[in-house]
Formats: C-alpha cells, structure tokens, sequence
C-alpha cells in the first residue's frame, strides 16, 4: 500500500499557528514486504536516517511500540524547512502507518489530536489529514478544527534556495502583544477568516496583507518577499504571504491573472523557483499497491 500526504501553508496571513491550506506537493511512502528490521529507502539525502531514527519511524512506534517491520520507500517533492509543512507530512504519515499496520481505525479527529500533540499547533497537521482549508485551534490539549473549501484561486509559491528553521524565525517575534495589539490583529484574522469562508477573495486578500501577529517581524528574514509582494500586487494578486515560518512566499491570485504574475516574477534575479500549486482536497490517503 501507499501512504499519500499533501504540503500544507499554514498560517495564510493572520491565522497564525491556526490556520493552513493543503497543496498539490506530496509526500509518499511506499510499504513493502515484512523483514527482520525496518529499513526506509530514499533519495532525500544522506543527513536523513533510513532506520528507526527516521522521524517516520519515531512516531509510528510512539503509537504502536510493537509494529512487524518492513520495507519502506520513502519518496516527497515538499522541501525541507522551507514553510510548506514537510516535518508536519512526515508526522501525519508516521501516525497513517501506526493506524494502518497496528489497524487502529483512528478517525481523522483522533489523528488530528496526535498529530497536534506531536507538533506542538495544528495549522499543518489538519489540513495535511483534512485537505483543503483548516481553522483550528490547540488549547490546553483541546483541538479543534473547521474544515471548508478554499475559494477558486491560484497558488504560486516562490520556493528560495535557502532553508529557514522554525525555531529562527519564531526568533524574531515579540513576547508578547499589547491588549490593544492583540485585538486588533484578532480583528483581521477575523476578516481574514470570513471572507475566505464567504469566497470574498478581494476582501480576504486584504486582511491577509494586514497581519499583525507574526509576517512584520519575519519579512527581513526572505530578502525576496517585499519585491515579489510589490510585482504579485502592481499585477492584480489578491495578497502575498510567508508561507508558514518561510522562507517560502505564496501568491494567490484570481487564475486568469497568475500567467501574467508568474511572468513578470519570472524576470525578477532570484535564485529560487517557482511554483504553481492548487488546493489538496483529500489530505492523507492510503492507495492500495
């Protein structure tokens, strides 16, 4: 069997820490025959462990300690720490593996709530289980989450050839808000949240660009961001946003105006790429062989 897991881009402007959308870039693990001990085959780097020290491995036998090993493969085209949630794939498929091979029948709540457990906050793991639009929120071991359908739009994502670690860019944020802060970048992701549930793209773009809780203190860290945000605008983008920690900066767009955005960026004397993306409305799956 296959397990399938989608990218996801948390936070979509203002919906830090709570809100993510699932992309077409995947994550696929591949289970073959049983053997003596587990081995995982990749190409995904020397750096990444093809045992039990595999994030994949720790976290399905966290769940079921004592699971047959097998074969695995291990194939993904989401790159690492880059802000489209690849560590958060590889945690939703560890627990899809546990619940497949220990036959746990886990709902997608139950593994929303692993998952969130593991990760710390669930603007990735959800729509990585759910697929499309997630608004959820972790308190006090308390997760909860909305899914909906993302309004029609097209998705670019300027992919830098640099890595950004979370724990660097949750660096730069401040301590703590003001009350009178902390209302009002409520507010906005209020809006945010209302007009993206309504298919009010003009409205929802707007409010995505105003964030105020995390994109102002982390702009400096994506040297492109003010320059593709400027072009993506002056061409008719609905907004520009970090793509959860960075460094990668998603442009949505109305479909019939990306061509000309993705062109214009295109000329631009950046180092990273590209990509075209849509929405991802299944989250994970199990294929069989």
């Amino acid at each position: 069997m296959k397990i399938i897991v989608p990218a996801t881009s948390a936070n979509v402007g203002p919906g830090f820490d709570s809100v993510g959308v699932a992309v077409t870039k995947y994550l696929e693990i591949q289970v073959c025959e049983e053997r003596e001990e587990w081995m995982i085959e990749h190409q995904l780097g020397k750096w990444i462990p093809r045992d039990e020290r595999n994030l994949l491995l720790k976290i399905a036998l966290q769940i079921v300690p004592d699971l047959q090993p097998r074969r695995l493969k291990m194939v993904s085209d989401i790159p690492l720490a880059r802000g489209l949630g690849s560590s958060s794939s590889v945690i939703v498929a560890g627990i899809e593996l546990a619940n497949q091979l220990g036959n746990l029948k886990l709902s997608k709540h139950e593994k929303l709530q692993l998952a969130t457990k593991i990760e710390g906050h669930p603007d990735n793991v959800a729509p990585a289980i759910y697929g499309n639009l997630v608004i959820a929120s972790s308190v006090e071991g308390q997760v909860s989450a909305v899914v909906a359908p993302f309004p029609e739009c097209a998705f670019l994502a300027y992919i830098p050839n640099y890595e950004l670690r979370t724990r660097d860019s949750r660096g730069v944020l401040p301590k703590k808000l003001s009350y009178k802060e902390a209302v009002a970048a409520s507010s906005i992701a209020n809006v945010a949240i209302a007009a993206l549930l309504t298919g009010d793209m003009v409205k929802a773009g707007q409010a995505i660009e105003s964030d105020l809780f995390h994109e102002r203190y982390r702009q400096e860290l994506v040297r492109e961001f003010a320059t593709i945000k400027k072009v993506a605008k002056r061409n008719g983008a609905y907004a520009t946003y970090l793509s959860g920690a960075g460094p990668t900066v998603m442009v949505l767009a109305d479909p019939d105006k990306m061509p000309k955005i993705k062109a214009e960026l295109e000329k631009q004397p950046f180092k990273g790429k590209l990509h075209e993306l849509q929405v991802d409305t299944q989250g994970v799956r199990v294929e069989a062989k």
